[in-house]
C-alpha cells in the first residue's frame, strides 16, 4: 500500500509534518537534572483525592529538582465533559498550595506557559500531524467498525484487566487488512472512521521496563490496535499524551497503577513515532475497606473521594497535606514525630519511598494527624480558622463566635502549648458541638441509672455548696477529693475512673461534675472550664443533674 497517498486520503487539511511541532516547541532551558512533571485531570466531576495524591507527587518533585509543574486540561471525552469542573481542578490545587507553575488556570483566565495550548480540546490540529505521520509511516490505519475508547472507558476496562491479570491480548482487527480502494470507497460514503495502531508487537515476548514506583518489570509486548483517534477526529489519552509530554517536553508521567497495563502501548505509539517516551511513575491507588472486602475509593460511592469535602467539613489544608504525604511515603510519620514544629518542605520526599501496595484511606489516621496540626496552633490562629469556616458554612455559628470572642479565646487556651498539648479538635465542623455548653444551656444528663451509689446525691448537694471558682487546680481537685471521701461516695484507695458505671472512685466524682456541667464524659481541664462559665452557671447546672437523683 501507497501509505503516503493513504495519509493524505485520511488527512487532506493537515498543513504541517509532525517536524514542524517539534521545532515549535524547543527544549525547555532548565538546569541540568530538573524534572517536567503535570497533572492531566478530565473535567467529567470533582477533583478526587487521588488526583491530588498524584499532584503532591509531581509538585514536590518539580520543586526539589527546580523543575516545572504544569496542568494540562485532558477534555477529549466531551460526553461526559461537566461545565464548571476544570476549574474546580485549577482551583483545588491553587488551595491545597499545589499551584502549578504553568498551564490552565481557569476558563476566563490567560494560560501561562510557552508550550501550550493546554487544553487538550484545543490541539486537534496537532494530533492529527502526528497522526497523520504515523500512517505515513505504515503504524496507523482507518477501522471503521462502530466503537472507540474514551479515557475513562480505558480506565474502566484497564481496573478490571489490573484486577484479573497482567495478560494483554490481541484482538482480531479485520480493518486493518483492507485495501485503498476499500478505504476509499468506505470514506465516499461517509462512513464514520476512527484510526488504529498497527501494533507489531508480539506478545510471547517481553521486555523490561523501568518504574520510577515499582522498579524493574518484566512485561510483554503489545499486541493491540489501540485506538489512536475517535471517529470525531479526537485523539483518547494514548495519542494524546504521547504528542503532549513529548511537546511540553515532560520527563516524569505519574499516573494511578490501573494505567500499567498500558504502558506497552503507549511505548510502541512513542517508538513508531521515533520519539523517546519520559519516565514512568505509577501510583499505588487509594482504596479503602468496604466490609471485608478491599476496593479503590470510588467517586460515586466515597464522599472523602472528592478534597471539597475535607473543606466543607472543616480539615485544615496542612492537615490534608500531612495526611496524604504519611500515604505517599511511610517515614513522613517518623520524621514530623522527630520535627515537630518544621515545615513539610523540609521533609526529604522521594518517590523511590512510595510503597507499590495500595494504602487504605483510614479517618482514624487522619483525624489524628489533623488533632497534631492544630494542637501546635495558638488560640488566636484556631479561632480565626473556626470563623472563616463558620463563616462560609455556618453563619449563625460565626456570629455567635464574634459576640463571645473573648470567651471563646480563653477555652482554646486551655491546656494550649507545652509538651501535651491538648488535641481534641480535628475539623473546624465538630467545635459546635464539641463546646456547646460554653453558649448553650442543656437538660440535666439522664446519667442517673448508671449512678450506683447513692451517696453521689450527697456528694454533689455538698460540693456545690464549697464550690470555690478561685481555687486553682490543685486545690480544686483536692476539694472534689475530701467530699467525695467525707461523703462515701468514694474509696480513698480506688482512683480508676468508671464512666459507664460511677461506682465511686475519686475519678468517678470528678466525671459526674463534669458531665453536669457540660453534659460530655471528656473535655479540657474541667476546672478551667467551670471557671470560664463561673460560678452561678456551674451552680444551675449541678443543680439540675440533682434533682434527677433518687
Amino acid at each position: 500500500m501507497d501509505y503516503n497517498k493513504l495519509s493524505e486520503l485520511l488527512y487532506p487539511n493537515v498543513k504541517h509534518d509532525m517536524q514542524y511541532y517539534l521545532s515549535k516547541y524547543p527544549n525547555r532551558n532548565l538546569p541540568d537534572g530538573a524534572e517536567v512533571t503535570r497533572l492531566g485531570p478530565s473535567p467529567t466531576g470533582y477533583l478526587h483525592i487521588g488526583h491530588l495524591y498524584s499532584a503532591m507527587i509531581s509538585r514536590i518533585t518539580a520543586t526539589k529538582t527546580n523543575g516545572v509543574f504544569y496542568l494540562r486540561l485532558e477534555d477529549t471525552d466531551q460526553k461526559r465533559f461537566i461545565p464548571g469542573a476544570a476549574d474546580i481542578a485549577y482551583n483545588m490545587l491553587c488551595y491545597y498550595g499545589v499551584t502549578p507553575d504553568e498551564g490552565y488556570r481557569g476558563e476566563n483566565l490567560p494560560q501561562i506557559g510557552e508550550y501550550g495550548d493546554y487544553v487538550q480540546s484545543h490541539r486537534t490540529e496537532i494530533y492529527q500531524t502526528f497522526a497523520k505521520e504515523l500512517v505515513k509511516k505504515g503504524r496507523a490505519f482507518p477501522c471503521f467498525c462502530e466503537k472507540s475508547e474514551s479515557k475513562d472507558d480505558i480506565l474502566e476496562r484497564r481496573e478490571k484487566e489490573l484486577e484479573n491479570s497482567d495478560t494483554i491480548t490481541e484482538h482480531d482487527e479485520h480493518c486493518r487488512n483492507l485495501t485503498y480502494e476499500q478505504i476509499e470507497a468506505n470514506i465516499k460514503a461517509g462512513k464514520p472512521w476512527a484510526l488504529k495502531l498497527l501494533s507489531t508487537g508480539n506478545p510471547e515476548k517481553q521486555h523490561e521496563f523501568v518504574d520510577l514506583i515499582k522498579g524493574k518489570r518484566v512485561i510483554r509486548e503489545n499486541a493491540r490496535d489501540v485506538v489512536l483517534v475517535k471517529s470525531n477526529g479526537i485523539p483518547p489519552y494514548a495519542l494524546a499524551h504521547v504528542v503532549d509530554d513529548t511537546l511540553m517536553h515532560t520527563t516524569i508521567v505519574v499516573r494511578g497503577e490501573e494505567w500499567y497495563p498500558s504502558v506497552s502501548s503507549h511505548i510502541e505509539i512513542f517508538n513508531a513515532l521515533g520519539l523517546k517516551p519520559p519516565k514512568y511513575a505509577h501510583t499505588p491507588v487509594i482504596s479503602k475497606l468496604d466490609g471485608e472486602n478491599k476496593r479503590k475509593l470510588s467517586k460515586r460511592k466515597d464522599p472523602e473521594a472528592d478534597v471539597r469535602y475535607y473543606i466543607e467539613t472543616g480539615y485544615p489544608i496542612q492537615s490534608v497535606k500531612e495526611y496524604v504525604l504519611n500515604l505517599l511515603n511511610s517515614d513522613f510519620e517518623q520524621w514530623r514525630n522527630k520535627n515537630p514544629l518544621a515545615d513539610i518542605s523540609e521533609f526529604d520526599f522521594s518517590i523511590k519511598k512510595i510503597g507499590s501496595n495500595n494504602p487504605m484511606f483510614d479517618f482514624d489516621k487522619l483525624n489524628n494527624i489533623s488533632k497534631n496540626v492544630i494542637c501546635r496552633w495558638p488560640a488566636e490562629r484556631v479561632f480565626a480558622e473556626i470563623n472563616t469556616w463558620a463563616e462560609k458554612y455556618d453563619p449563625k455559628y460565626a456570629n455567635l463566635l464574634q459576640n463571645n470572642r473573648e470567651t471563646m479565646l480563653k477555652m482554646l487556651n486551655i491546656d494550649r502549648g507545652g509538651d501535651r498539648p491538648r488535641k481534641d479538635i480535628y475539623a473546624w465542623s465538630m467545635v459546635k458541638e464539641l463546646y456547646s455548653y460554653l453558649f448553650e444551656d442543656f437538660n440535666a444528663p439522664q446519667i442517673a441509672d448508671n449512678i450506683k451509689k447513692p451517696e453521689a446525691k450527697e456528694f454533689l448537694v455538698e460540693y456545690i455548696k464549697k464550690y470555690d471558682e478561685k481555687l486553682d487546680k490543685q486545690a480544686w481537685f483536692e476539694q472534689i477529693k475530701q467530699i467525695a471521701l467525707a461523703h462515701n461516695f468514694a474509696d480513698n484507695k480506688e482512683y480508676k475512673l468508671n464512666p459507664s458505671a460511677y461506682a465511686g472512685s475519686i475519678a468517678d466524682a470528678c466525671n459526674l461534675v463534669r458531665v453536669a456541667v457540660t453534659g460530655k464524659t471528656t473535655t479540657p481541664d474541667l476546672c478551667s472550664i467551670m471557671q470560664l462559665l463561673g460560678k452561678q452557671k456551674v451552680a444551675n447546672r449541678i443543680n439540675n443533674l440533682i434533682k434527677t437523683l433518687q
